[in-house]
Order: structure tokens, then C-alpha cells, then sequence
């Protein structure tokens, strides 16, 4: 474990920028005195900010630049016009150059994975990253991969998310054996396309000491946390992300008015408001920000770009949880030390083709 965790900050990413960056890395510094901060962006936005965080002042550095990646940029325009310049590509310099330990962005998510993934390179044995996230269920906390950073993949690339999602549940939950689901539209063997289907019997016939793989998982499984990762191809994994942030935010709206139609619903809650209190914790979105770019030769974490200080805070806490816990490393070496996970996806696929 590193004496002090050093975060790169893209202070010019997200709706707000330094306006809910600096305020979160205060939030984030309260929790984690071991942080160090490299704050990146334009120096005329964050030093303003800054005077009003003494203490996060004291343990930051400003890197300087005026250039950030737009929301409306597509991957390839934002390496064009922000290679080398931009906030965001700075912060995961950072990170390149060992100049910090984490890079956390809420920018541009096509931007940032297209970012990463050309200056840091993915692990070995890795073709594509992915995003993956700790979601809340009733059972406890699950990850779910990849949630929206490639669209589509082929079975071995599921199998690969299936190992490094186990591998991040490992080191981060502490199970040497985490259960496997893959994502799917019903239960069966015969259901889902072709590719689920193979991963599936690609997995059985692994039998990795690694993971238990325990079959298909329908949409509603990921709640119940009927598994301890859950794999998905980004498309669908970050539509079933958005519609459980909208499930989320809809209960606590319709919660409230409910709540407001009459003197007794208000006594109610009165009565009931511990509970209601506990329920709203458990379904804040804000709690489960930051999503991990898994398999990349170094560490990234993307915030939602609409999130608040509070929000951003937790992001930075998964990038400090990440790299206190050396999770980089430690994946890297369960997946690919000698007779390792991945160096068995081959062996299964050509045992069932």
C-alpha cells in the first residue's frame, strides 16, 4: 500500500467543473487524510475555489491549462484537439508519467475511454477495457461490467470481463471465489444471442479456481444480487445503469408527493422516518458514482457529469480505495501469472467450437 495515494483531478470535466471538483476533493480529503491532489485545469477557475478549501489547498498542486474535452466531442475529435493539452488528457498523464496514482474525470466518457486506452494501454492479454461500477443490491454490493465503454463484443470478450470483474470483486470484497452471472433476457440455456450463449459454455468448461460461474441473470437479478459480477456488453449494461438511476430517483419523487397528500401521511413519516431515512441512503445515486475503466495499464475512474460535490466526492474514494489496495496490480497478476484465468479463455474456445 503506498504512504500517500495521489489523485490527478480533471478540474475543467463534468457540468460544473471546479465548482463541484474542489468541493468534493475537500469532502473526499476529510475521509482519506493519506491524498494528495494534482488539480488539472484552468488556474483562473481554481484557485477561487481553492481559498475556500485550506486544508485541501495545502496538500494540492495546479497543474495548469485552459483546454477541455466538450460534452458534444466525439472520441476521435477529442484526440485530436485535446492530445497533450486538455484537462483531461493532463490527468491521465499523470498517471502514465507515475506522477499520480488514479486519474478521477466526470468529463466525456467516449473522450475519456479513448483517452486511456491510447496513452495508457490496456493489460495484457486485454483487447478491450470496460467500465465497470459497485452497485448496491439487497443482498449487499455487486459489480457490474461493462457498463457503456464498448458496444457489443464477441465471447471472449465477455469471458475476459468475467474474469477481471471477479478479480476486482476479490481484492476489493475480499472473496476468493466470487460468483459469475452473465447478464441475458431469460434464464434458459437456449435464450440470448449467440456470443452470451458461447461465453456460457466457454466459462463452464474453464471451471476457474477463480470464479463460480452460476449461469444466466435476468435484468431483475442484478438488484437481488443474485451474483457477485455481472456481465454485460456496454450497450446493454449502461441502459440497465440509466434505468435504475431513473428507478431510483422516480421512487424517491413519487416518495415525496405521496407524503405531502395528507396530515396523517405526513404523521407517518414522522413515525416512520428512520426508515425512510436508511431507504434513501441505500437508493442515492450520488453513493454509487465512479465507475472503474477496468484493464487498463494504469488506473481511471469516471464520474457522472452531473453530479454534485457529494458525488464527485465518492468518486474519488473509489479511485482512492483502487490504488490504496494496489487493485491494479493484483488484477494484472490473477489474470496473467503463469496458468492464470486468461491464459485458459483459448483453451475453452476452441473446446467448444
Amino acid at each position: 500500500m503506498p504512504s500517500k495515494v495521489r489523485i490527478a483531478l480533471d478540474a475543467m470535466g463534468g457540468d460544473d467543473g471546479a465548482a463541484v471538483v474542489i468541493p468534493g476533493a475537500a469532502i473526499s480529503l476529510a475521509r482519506h487524510r493519506d491524498t494528495e491532489f494534482l488539480l488539472v485545469g484552468d488556474r483562473a477557475r481554481i484557485e477561487p475555489e481553492l481559498d475556500r478549501h485550506l486544508e485541501l489547498k495545502a496538500v494540492s498542486r495546479i497543474v495548469h491549462t485552459d483546454v477541455a474535452v466538450s460534452g458534444s466531442d466525439k472520441p476521435s475529435q477529442a484526440l485530436r484537439r485535446g492530445r497533450k493539452t486538455s484537462s483531461m488528457w493532463l490527468a491521465i498523464d499523470a498517471v502514465k508519467k507515475g506522477e499520480a496514482d488514479v486519474a478521477v474525470s466526470a468529463g466525456n466518457t467516449g473522450a475519456l475511454m479513448a483517452m486511456a486506452r491510447f496513452h495508457l494501454r490496456t493489460l495484457p492479454g486485454i483487447d478491450r477495457p470496460a467500465i465497470s461500477a459497485i452497485w448496491p443490491t439487497t443482498r449487499g454490493q455487486t459489480v457490474v461490467l461493462d457498463l457503456g465503454a464498448t458496444i457489443g463484443g464477441d465471447a471472449r470478450h465477455l469471458v475476459a470481463l468475467a474474469v477481471m470483474g471477479a478479480a476486482m470483486v476479490s481484492v476489493v470484497f475480499d472473496k476468493k471465489r466470487p460468483t459469475v452471472g452473465l447478464l441475458n433476457i431469460g434464464t434458459e440455456e437456449i435464450k440470448g444471442h449467440e456470443e452470451i450463449r458461447e461465453a456460457a459454455e466457454m466459462l463452464r468448461a474453464m471451471d476457474l479456481p477463480e470464479l463460480e460461474y452460476i449461469g444466466f441473470v435476468e435484468g431483475d437479478g442484478i438488484g437481488k444480487g443474485m451474483a457477485d459480477v455481472i456481465v454485460t456488453e456496454g450497450y446493454s449494461g449502461n441502459i440497465a445503469l440509466k434505468a435504475a438511476e431513473g428507478t431510483a430517483r422516480q421512487m424517491a419523487d413519487l416518495l415525496r408527493h405521496e407524503i405531502q397528500r395528507s396530515w396523517l401521511a405526513k404523521l407517518g413519516y414522522l413515525f416512520a422516518r428512520n426508515a425512510f431515512q436508511a431507504l434513501r441512503d441505500k437508493m442515492d445515486p450520488n453513493k454509487s458514482n465512479g465507475g472503474v475503466l477496468l484493464g487498463l495499464n494504469g488506473l481511471v475512474v469516471k464520474s457522472h457529469g452531473g453530479i454534485n460535490a457529494e458525488g464527485f466526492a465518492y468518486a474519488i474514494d473509489v479511485g482512492y480505495e483502487m490504488a490504496h489496495y494496489d487493485l491494479l496490480n493484483k488484477i494484472n497478476q490473477m489474470l496473467n501469472r503463469e496458468g492464470g484465468a486468461l491464459n485458459s479463455v483459448q483453451t475453452a474456445q476452441e473446446a467448444v467450437s
